[in-house]
């Protein structure tokens, strides 16, 4: 069996001059994915079913599991009656490690907090960056206007986030969809992570930057983060401490930059 598409129709009533009328209406899939390692679940999200081969890879990335795309071995997707299950065969390493780390959690959901027993096991010190990217300022409303249309899940529902990546050169390389904006990004870093030409841009997210979001971001090495809706005081504060930069982009009010603003060209 195929996974689910990723949106489809439902009716909907609309009123009208004659009362309500029924319609149909595309609506966006949502669904349980269980993230199974080496025969040992982890973790179930709820996702759109849609590249998934991308987030299964950009998830065990970006919560540290795996630490290089290579220690991913195989994916395989099963269709089950409950949702999906993603069965990884990753490194003996990486499950070594991450038996460890299940011995002292309750659980993982993916999203950086759910499941920690102690504040002290909050994962506060993100990783530390390089400092090699640029970004040209002009070049984020085409950027954005670019993200904007290469969102078809979108534009089809009204209910997904996205994540894009934009080169230094000035192109929108890849898009990634999902009702939840951590499967997004983690479907672009899993996505991203393939292509070795893709290193050098920054991350659009048509998401608000939260603590997590920017977590995740420094575990995939991403210097530069724009937002197009606010960030959150601990998102600024741990970009600070990754050495990220960290803007929002707003169509009416502009740019606000909140970190690290050496990397940022006005011109």
């Amino acid at each position: 069996m195929k996974p689910p598409p990723p949106s489809c129709s439902l009716p909907v009533w609309r009123a009208g001059e004659g009362g309500w009328q029924a319609q149909p209406d595309t609506v966006a899939e949502e669904c349980p994915v269980a993230l199974v390692y080496n025969g040992i679940s982890h973790a179930v999200m709820m996702a759109t079913p849609a590249d998934l081969a991308d987030f299964a890879l950009g998830f065990s990335l970006s919560e540290g599991i795996i630490q290089r795309p290579d220690q991913l071995y195989d994916v395989e997707i099963v269709v089950a009656a409950e949702g999906l299950e993603l069965r990884l065969d990753i490194a003996s390493a990486c499950q070594q490690a991450l038996q460890q780390r299940r011995r002292q959690l309750a659980g993982r959901t993916g999203c950086g907090v759910c499941g920690v027993e102690a504040l002290a096991q909050l994962p506060l010190q993100p990783p530390a960056v390089s400092h090699k990217q640029t970004l040209q300022v002009a070049a984020l409303a085409e950027a954005f206007t670019a993200l904007q249309q290469q969102q078809p899940l979108f534009a089809s529902t009204g209910a997904s986030h996205a994540a894009g990546w934009w080169t230094a050169d000035g192109q929108l390389a890849l898009v990634r969809e999902d009702v939840g904006r951590h499967n997004a990004l983690d479907k672009l870093i899993g996505a991203r992570s393939r292509r070795a030409e893709l290193t050098a841009g920054c991350l659009l997210l048509s998401s608000r930057a939260s603590y997590e979001m920017l977590y995740k971001a420094a575990q995939a090495g991403i210097e530069i983060v724009v937002s197009l809706s606010a960030p959150t005081a601990l998102a600024v504060r741990l970009a600070e401490q990754a050495g990220q930069t960290l803007l929002r982009w707003h169509p009416r009010h502009g740019v606000a930059l909140y970190s690290h603003p050496q990397r940022v060209k006005q011109g």
